[in-house]
């Protein structure tokens, strides 16, 4: 629902340039150009099982998080929310769904970075579990909600508004009403994902190598240090394509799923 199997080619991207984070950038073409070279085509999908088993419970359980969250607030489904009502909600449902499927977001994490040489989603879960631990299956929580649970907030508030000001009667034609919330998805992703790069950055670094990165405040302290202000948003580009064509893909379909079930 969310698109991460279409856009493997953006997050292994994405993901290649945090890693490489004080090594000379040569930039996300380069990288495709080294993947398919080292990889063939299909190592752009490398990780799209463990992507999938976390991608796709994690939309599930952020839309229905969002649906009774709204329903507990006294929320019918025509009445729209404030600004500050939508952030509170985006937070506390990411929040939910994250703290549920962190241990896939780290296998998930290190399966697509080529740092770890797992055979199988059930290998990489019996390895972390020998290794480390119920810590190793939960390191680099703190950052993945710091980054996810903002990113939500923030995107549901823009997403929101956005929408609001949209005149009422251009979303009568449903054809139309998937254009504007594509639209409305887009202009959210893009302001949600600047705004929190700097969490993913360190999120990576936690997960791919926990040893060195106990917490955020270490790895924090290592990109400052070394990089400046920009290593906190090394992979800015590739990020913020994938994201922002993922969540207006997963919202266009998630309102006209619920308008045609009668939800809205």
């Amino acid at each position: 629902m969310d698109g991460r199997s279409t856009h493997r080619p953006l997050i292994l991207a994405t993901r290649a340039m945090l890693i490489k984070i004080g090594r000379i950038q040569p930039g996300m073409i380069n990288i495709f150009t080294n993947i398919i070279r080292q990889e063939h085509v299909i190592g752009l999908w490398r990780g799209m099982v463990p992507s999938v088993a976390r991608c796709v419970p994690g939309v599930g359980l952020y839309f229905s998080s969002l649906h009774w969250l709204k329903v507990k607030i006294g929320k019918t489904r025509n009445q729209d929310l404030g600004a500050m009502e939508a952030v509170a909600l985006g937070v506390v449902a990411r929040t939910m769904s994250g703290v549920a499927l962190i241990p896939i977001t780290v296998i998930k994490t290190r399966y697509e970075s080529g740092v770890y040489k797992y055979n199988s989603l059930g290998g990489a879960l019996k390895s972390i579990y020998r290794a480390e631990g119920i810590r190793g299956l939960s390191c680099g929580l703190g950052p993945t909600l710091a980054r996810d649970a903002p990113f939500s907030g923030l995107y549901l508030m823009f997403y929101t508004q956005t929408k609001q000001a949209v005149p009422k009667e251009w979303m009568q034609s449903p054809s139309a009403a998937s254009v504007i919330h594509f639209s409305c998805g887009i202009i959210a992703g893009i302001a949600a994902s600047l705004a929190t790069n700097p969490a993913d950055v360190l999120k990576t670094k936690m997960q791919l190598y926990p040893d060195k990165f106990p917490n955020a405040f270490s790895a924090a302290l290592y990109v400052h240090q070394n990089y400046g202000i920009k290593g906190y948003f090394k992979g800015a580009v590739p990020r913020m394509l994938r994201r922002t064509l993922m969540a207006a893909m997963a919202w266009t379909v998630f309102e006209e799923i619920t308008r045609s079930i009668g939800l809205k």
